[in-house]
C-alpha cells in the first residue's frame, strides 16, 4: 500500500495568504498543513508517499520535507520517517489527473490518496486496515452539499452513484441528492489507472475524481465509510485555518 498527497492549486479563496506560497505550507496550529496528511498516511501503515504539487512551489516542499525523514526542530521526536517522492503538475487538470500521475509510483500496489488540505481528528486507520478490495471513500454530512461531490443511495441504502456539485458541474441533478459529501481521502486498487484512462474532462475542463468513484459505484465495487470524528477542508477560507488549529490543540489530529 502506497500513499499519494495532492498538494497543488492556487487557493485563491485564501486571498493574500497564498500569493507567494502554496496553501499546504501555511501554518495550521503548530504545524504546516502538509504535515497532517503525511502523519495520517504514516499512521495507516504507508511508508512510501508521492507528493504532487505545482511547479511554482515544488522547491519549497523539498526544502521543508526533504526525503521524508523529518525530525522535530528541538532535536527530539522524529515527526516523519517516510520515503518521499515528488512530481509536478504543470497545469491544473483535476484530482483524477493527479491520481493518474501516480501510475508508475504505485505499480501493482493499492493507493491511499489524501488531499493535502484535508485534516481529520482520526486517521481512519481501522477502516483503511479493513479495506481489501474495490475502492473505498469516506463521507461526512455537510450543510452545503452543493459545493461537494455527494453520494447517491438506492432504495436499499446501497451506493448507486456519486454526483459532483449537482446543478453546477453534474447537470443530471438540479440539487444534491444527499448531504453526504465525499471527503478528500480515497483508497483505490491498482486498476484505478485503467478507469482514469477512459475519463473525459468535465464541464469545467478537469478529470473529476467523482467520475472515478462513480465508475466503481456502477461496478458495485465502491465502499463508503463515515468519517470518524471531525473533518476539515483547509482550503475554504483564511479564517478557518486559525479555527482548525485551535481544534487540533483541543482534540488532537490523526488519532
Amino acid at each position: 500500500m502506497k500513499g499519494l498527497i495532492a498538494a497543488g492549486g492556487n487557493a485563491t479563496r485564501l486571498e493574500e495568504l497564498t500569493r507567494v506560497t502554496n496553501k499546504h505550507l501555511l501554518p495550521v496550529g503548530r504545524w504546516p498543513m502538509i504535515y497532517y496528511p503525511l502523519q495520517l498516511l504514516q499512521r495507516v501503515g504507508v511508508t512510501e508517499v508521492l507528493i504532487v504539487t505545482g511547479k511554482q512551489h515544488a522547491g519549497q516542499f523539498i526544502d521543508l520535507l526533504g526525503n521524508g525523514h523529518v525530525p522535530a526542530r528541538d532535536g527530539g521526536e522524529l515527526l516523519f520517517d517516510l520515503d518521499l517522492s515528488y512530481k509536478v503538475q504543470v497545469e491544473a487538470g483535476g484530482i483524477a489527473q493527479v491520481v493518474g500521475m501516480a501510475r508508475s509510483f504505485a505499480g501493482d500496489d493499492r493507493l491511499v490518496v489524501c488531499l493535502g488540505d484535508n485534516i481529520f481528528e482520526h486517521s481512519q486507520a481501522g477502516a483503511i486496515g479493513d479495506w481489501d478490495e474495490g475502492a473505498l471513500v469516506f463521507v461526512k454530512g455537510v450543510p452545503d452539499p452543493e459545493n461537494f461531490g455527494v453520494v447517491v443511495y438506492d432504495a436499499e441504502g446501497g451506493v448507486a452513484d456519486v454526483v459532483e456539485k449537482a446543478g453546477i458541474v453534474d447537470l443530471r441533478y438540479d440539487a444534491p441528492p444527499s448531504n453526504d459529501a465525499v471527503v478528500g481521502l480515497y483508497c483505490y486498487p491498482p486498476d484505478v489507472f485503467e478507469l482514469i484512462d477512459e475519463l473525459e474532462p468535465s464541464s469545467r475542463g478537469e478529470l473529476e475524481i467523482t467520475d472515478v468513484n462513480r465508475a466503481y459505484a456502477q461496478q458495485g465495487r465502491l465502499a463508503v465509510r463515515r468519517v470518524e470524528g471531525w473533518w476539515h477542508d483547509g482550503g475554504k477560507h483564511w479564517a478557518d485555518l486559525a479555527e482548525v488549529g485551535r481544534k487540533i490543540e483541543q482534540t488532537g489530529a490523526n488519532k
